[in-house]
């Protein structure tokens, strides 16, 4: 039996990693999850799994037929990190945002197998996560369908034998409109994405194709690799979720098909699949294509690059102004375009290499930067 924490319960990643808890009561049990703001859908969840603590975002709660502990907010996100009955504890982080990252911070402090989809976590933040990780000695497991493909096509190479990581993008909403034809697009037509079912946050991200820098930042810190030696290429179907390349010019790539189901459930059981088959790939009349995956098309992978080559706080500059950005654009307060100048305009400042890389500053600097970036657009 592992025992789950799941904060970030009734996003889609959280929903889903639920239906795998629910299908498979033998091998999981919910102790502890976080709920967002919709208290219906709360109560229905925890009065299925019954967790023994529960935090909520905001002082409003279901009536409940028992009687759970009950934490709020954002202190209530470190009680369950911190939250210890068990021997074999699973933290999984499905939040989205910069509130993820103290949560897995203390999840690794309480011994917790970290289960990550959670971005924001290794982006603003990789160097104090990885070496916390070493510290504590607990796995650091991806969820993300790309990073789980690469973790798997790793399995007993080499480290010195990779000649590069490739990470796939489907290319989001907007992937078959040019430059121009953005002009005007609204929250709607962004949050039709052709392939996946996902959060409409992430979903924008795709469509501007930051996840994807993100994504890139990411496997640097998960896999030990130099950026330059990550590339992103275009892959419409979803198919493969990504590939390695090795020195002698052979190539591993993990195919699927489109469902989070399969990489949460290979992070749940890691390093073992599950025994029973979750969807299958329909191998027959299956074509796939690859495209440039063009930085001039979609500037803010570039920016990810950016930030990566100054480094230290800039991390937390670009996901900060991102983290903004996008949600003045879901609140109709600026263009889709205008997510991208937003970004650039906070990379390019100079006076962010004065500021030391340390946990606080990392809170501190993403706070600040967004609420002055929702403050002078959003009124």
């Amino acid at each position: 039996m592992r025992y789950l924490y799941i904060v970030g319960a009734l996003g889609s990643i959280g929903m889903q990693t639920l239906d795998i808890v629910r299908e498979n009561p033998n091998e999981f049990k919910v102790v502890g999850i976080s709920v967002g703001r919709n208290l219906e859908l709360a109560k229905t969840v925890i009065e299925e799994f019954k967790p023994e603590i529960v935090c909520y975002r905001t002082k409003d709660k279901p009536s409940l037929s028992y009687n759970p502990i009950e934490v709020y907010g954002d202190d209530g996100l470190k009680e369950i990190a911190n939250y210890s009955r068990y021997e074999d504890e699973v933290f999984v982080n499905a939040l989205v945002g910069i509130s993820g990252l103290i949560p897995t911070v203390e999840a690794i402090k309480s011994l917790k197998t970290i289960c990550l989809a959670n971005k924001e976590t290794l982006v603003v933040a990789g160097d104090i996560i990885k070496s916390l990780i070493k510290e504590y000695n607990v796995p650091l497991v991806p969820i993300d369908s790309e990073h789980s493909a690469i973790a798997q096509c790793l399995t007993g190479e080499k480290h010195n034998e990779i000649k590069r990581l490739i990470i796939t993008a489907s290319g989001g909403s907007f992937r078959n409109r040019t430059r121009e034809e953005l002009v005007g697009v609204t929250k709607v037509d962004a949050l039709k994405h052709p392939n996946w079912s996902m959060g409409s946050k992430i979903t924008i991200d795709s469509a501007t194709m930051m996840n994807k820098g993100f994504e890139v930042i990411e496997a640097h810190y998960l896999f030990d690799m130099p950026y330059e030696k990550i590339d992103t290429i275009l892959h419409k179907e979803s198919i493969v979720h990504s590939m390695v390349e090795y020195n002698d010019g052979s190539i591993k790539a993990h195919l699927g098909v489109s469902d989070m189901h399969n990489p949460i459930s290979y992070a749940l059981r890691y390093p073992h699949h599950a025994k029973q088959e979750i969807k299958s790939l329909d191998l027959f009349g299956l074509t796939l294509h690859f495209e440039e995956l063009s930085q001039e098309r979609f500037p803010c992978l570039s920016y990810a690059y950016m930030a990566a080559k100054k480094g230290g706080i800039y991390y937390a500059v670009l996901n900060a102004a991102n983290e903004a950005a996008v949600s003045l654009f879901l609140n109709d307060k600026i263009e889709f375009l205008d997510i991208e100048k937003i970004i650039y305009s906070e990379i390019v400042k100079d006076e962010y290499s004065l500021i030391e890389y340390n946990l606080d500053n990392v809170i501190k600097v993403s706070y600040e930067i967004m609420e002055r970036i929702i403050r002078k657009y959003g009124d």
